[in-house]
């Protein structure tokens, strides 16, 4: 288990992120890249549409999981 540790970076004000910029897509493939699913196949049926839970934008972030 890795310790705690930051990743990327932000403006002067720790305001926004400028350098790599990840969205909350790529957070949810990283999370569910060691357990194995497919996520650009993993769907939740809600309201009537079935939804990706990583939408069309999710990557997994390499980095993180080394």
């Amino acid at each position: 288990m890795k310790a705690p540790f930051s990743y990327g970076a932000t403006d002067e004000f720790g305001h926004k992120a400028v350098d790599p910029v990840t969205t909350i897509y790529d957070f949810h493939a990283t999370i569910l890249q060691p357990a194995r699913p497919r996520h650009e196949r993993l769907s939740v049926y809600h309201n009537g549409i079935e939804r990706r839970l990583t939408d069309v934008h999710g990557h997994v972030i390499r980095e993180i999981l080394k």
